[in-house]
C-alpha cells in the first residue's frame, strides 16, 4: 500500500484541522516525528502566528515552533484547499455543549465538509475530538462518503481521542498512550501504522465506538469520583472534620483507593462536557445515567457551596456578604495553565455578586478574559499589599504556584480555601477557611 509506503518513509504530509489546545500540540509533535505539517485554522491570528514562528499554547514553546518552520516542517493556513496534497488529515476542533446543554458536533460535520470538497483517494482521516460513541461511524462517516470515495478502500477512517493533560511536566502528547479505532481492519492497520511513528505507544480498539467510547469513560470516571470527594467535602464541614484530613489518612492505604480533591467546582475543556455527551447517546437505547448525572449535579453545587463559606467566614467576623470587597485568586480551571474554560471561578464571582460583594480577580497568567458568547469580560486586578489587607475575605479558587500563600495569609483579614493552599503556612492559620 502506497501510503503505508509513505507513512514508513516519513514522507506522508499532514493536515491538522484545528490548532488549539489540542491541535498545535499534535502538529508540532507530528513535525518533531520528521512529517510535513499543515494546520488549517479559521483565526487569522493563529494562522499568522504560527507562520511567523510563535506559539499561541503556553504548553507549545515559540522554539518548537520556530525550529518546525525552519525546518520547513511546519505551516498553517485557513484554506481547506491544502488538504488536497495531504496523506493523512487529522480533526482536533471543538465539541461543546449547546445552551440545553446538548452535544454540538457542528464543527466535526463543518471540518467533513471541508474535507470531503478535497478528498482524493489514499487518505487517512483520524477524528480526535472528543465525542459520543457513534460520531465518527454515524455522523462523520455520511458526510465523507459524499465524495464517492469508499471508506476501507479508497480512504481510511479512524477515531484516536485526544489525551492532553495542559500545564502536566510528565505528560505530553508524544509520550501519552494513544487508543485508535479504525472503521474497517485497513483503516486500523494504517492508522497504527502512523501513530506508531508519532507517539510512544499506540493501543488499537476494535472500532471507532469503543475508542469514542473509552475517552467518554475516562473523563467520567474523574468526574464520578470528583462528586465523591466533593460530597464527602460537603459532609465533613457539616461534622466538623477536615476533608483534607480525611483524604491524606485514605491515602496511606496501599491498595484499593485512588486519591482525588475536592474544589470550588469542575472545570477544563472536556471533564465537565464529556459526561453530557454520554447521558445525551445513551437515551437513544433507552438507558438513564442516573449515576453521571448525579455526580453533574453534585459538582454544579460547589460554587453554592463556596459562596457559603464565605458568607460564615464573614459572619464570624460580624460582616455580611453584601457590600463586602472579595478578593478572588485565580481564574484558570487548573493550577499554572492560562486556560480559563468551564473554570467554576466565573461561577464563583457570579454567585458572590449575586449577594452584593464587590469582587476583585486576580490571576497572574490571564490579564484579561474576554468572550462575548458567555458575557465574560473580566480584567485581573494589580495583587498589593494594599489590596490584600483591605478586603473583607480572599478567596482562593486556583492554587497557582506564582502566589506567595504566606504572604497573602499575613495580609489578609480572612481567607477562604477552596484548593488546601495554604497548608504548608506557618502563621495566621486561624485565618484559614478551608473547603
Amino acid at each position: 500500500m502506497e501510503l503505508l509506503e509513505r507513512i514508513e518513509r516519513l514522507e506522508a504530509r499532514v493536515g491538522i484541522i484545528g490548532l488549539g489546545y489540542v491541535g498545535l500540540p499534535l502538529a508540532v509533535t507530528v513535525g518533531q516525528a520528521g512529517f510535513p505539517v499543515v494546520g488549517i485554522d479559521v483565526s487569522p491570528w493563529v494562522v499568522e502566528a504560527i507562520n511567523g514562528g510563535r506559539s499561541h499554547i503556553g504548553d507549545v514553546r515559540d522554539d518548537d515552533v520556530a525550529a518546525l518552520r525552519a525546518a520547513g516542517r511546519l505551516r498553517a493556513s485557513a484554506d481547506y484547499g491544502v488538504l488536497k496534497e495531504c496523506d493523512v488529515i487529522i480533526i482536533c476542533v471543538p465539541t461543546p455543549l449547546d445552551k440545553n446543554r446538548q452535544p454540538d458536533i457542528s464543527y466535526i460535520l463543518a471540518a467533513g465538509e471541508g474535507i470531503a470538497a478535497h478528498m482524493r483517494r489514499g487518505q487517512l482521516i483520524s477524528l480526535e475530538s472528543t465525542t459520543y460513541p457513534g460520531t465518527t461511524e454515524e455522523d462523520l462517516l455520511p458526510v465523507l462518503q459524499k465524495s464517492g470515495l469508499e471508506v476501507g478502500k479508497d480512504f481510511y477512517l479512524c477515531f484516536s481521542p485526544e489525551r492532553v493533560d495542559p500545564g502536566s511536566k510528565r505528560w505530553n502528547t508524544r509520550n501519552t498512550p494513544k487508543v485508535v479505532g479504525g472503521l474497517t481492519p485497513a483503516c486500523r492497520e494504517v492508522a497504527v501504522a502512523f501513530y506508531s511513528r508519532v507517539v510512544e505507544k499506540v493501543v488499537p480498539v476494535s472500532s471507532p465506538r469503543a475508542a469514542e467510547m473509552t475517552k467518554i469513560f475516562e473523563n467520567t470516571f474523574r468526574v464520578v469520583n470528583m462528586a465523591v470527594v466533593n460530597e464527602m467535602a460537603m459532609l465533613c464541614d457539616r461534622m466538623g472534620l477536615n476533608i483534607w484530613e480525611v483524604i491524606e489518612a485514605a491515602s496511606t492505604k496501599p491498595f484499593g483507593f485512588m486519591p482525588f480533591y475536592p474544589g470550588p467546582g469542575v472545570g477544563g475543556h472536556c471533564i465537565p462536557i464529556d459526561p453530557f455527551y454520554l447521558t445525551w447517546k445513551a437515551r437513544e437505547y433507552d438507558f438513564h445515567t442516573r449515576f453521571i448525572e448525579l455526580a453533574g449535579e453534585i459538582n454544579l453545587a460547589m460554587p453554592y457551596f463556596v459562596r457559603e463559606k464565605v458568607i460564615r467566614a464573614l459572619n464570624d467576623r460580624g460582616k455580611s456578604l453584601k457590600g463586602s470587597q472579595i478578593l478572588l485568586l485565580g481564574l484558570a480551571y487548573k493550577p499554572d495553565v492560562a486556560d480559563w474554560r468551564e473554570s467554576p471561578a466565573f461561577d464563583v464571582i457570579r454567585l458572590l455578586e449575586e449577594y452584593g460583594a464587590i469582587v476583585h480577580p486576580h490571576d497572574p497568567l490571564l490579564p484579561e478574559v474576554h468572550d462575548p458568547h458567555e458575557g465574560i469580560h473580566i480584567r485581573s486586578v494589580e495583587l498589593t499589599d494594599q489590596l490584600i489587607g483591605s478586603c473583607d475575605c480572599v478567596v482562593i479558587v486556583t492554587h497557582h504556584s506564582a502566589y506567595n500563600y504566606q504572604r497573602i495569609v499575613d495580609l489578609a483579614q480572612v481567607v477562604v480555601d477552596t484548593r488546601n493552599a495554604t497548608r504548608n503556612v506557618t502563621r495566621g492559620r486561624e485565618k484559614v477557611v478551608v473547603l
